[in-house]
């Protein structure tokens, strides 16, 4: 169903095989050095975002990060969200009344949560192209061999993250398009904390 595929892109970034000198040279291009210093430079952010299945259906909602570790997705339409406290990705299914969980080292969410973070090493940049007035990197994961890849989509001067694009292992995409992004705001604690919709009294990652 549609409300499930942002939870997918997230833990279903699988990969292409290795790639020419060419490819992997694009990593070291200015752009790219440039967008990686600036997600690296972001810390609390919220947005507006607008998330589009292969089908062409949508959902709106609103996206909070907290670097490094937590990032948070709350939709308009539905009471399912997801969150990400450092440690685990929780995805809350209201239909069902129930959580599922991974490690967040195992999912596409660590990308963008980890400290460190890298257009290199187990990442490898695929492409750099200019489309649609955005600058887009397309990344690969290096070792793994099945077929799949994440485009971030970039506006220049200033740089601002705009959009993402999860392609799986089938060829689907999903696209979270970011509006009204806000950089370097406070934001409470407790979004960032699994609590068990159902309890009277919330109950942080019990």
């Amino acid at each position: 169903m549609m409300r499930y595929l942002l939870l997918a892109a997230l833990v279903a970034f699988v990969m292409v095989p290795s790639l020419s000198r060419a490819e992997t040279d694009a990593r070291s291009a200015p752009s790219v050095v440039k967008a990686e210093e600036y997600l690296r430079s972001l810390g609390m952010a919220k947005a507006r975002f607008l998330q589009t299945a292969q089908d062409g259906s949508q959902l709106i909602g609103t996206f909070y990060l907290s670097r490094p570790g937590r990032l948070r997705f709350e939709y308009d339409a539905l009471d399912d969200f997801i969150v990400a406290d450092g440690y685990f990705l929780y995805f809350y299914d209201s239909d069902l009344g129930e959580q599922s969980n991974a490690p967040i080292g195992q999912t596409l969410a660590d990308f963008l949560l980890r400290d460190d973070l890298s257009l290199s090493g187990d990442v490898t940049v695929k492409s750099v192209r200019r489309s649609d007035d955005l600058l887009q990197i397309t990344l690969m994961q290096t070792e793994d061999p099945d077929a799949g890849s994440l485009t971030l989509g970039f506006k220049e001067n200033p740089m601002e993250l705009k959009k993402w694009e999860v392609t799986d292992a089938t060829g689907a995409v999903t696209e979270v398009e970011l509006f009204q992004l806000e950089s370097g705001i406070d934001l409470p604690h407790n979004l960032f904390v699994y609590s068990d919709p159902k309890k009277s009294e919330p109950r942080y990652n019990d």
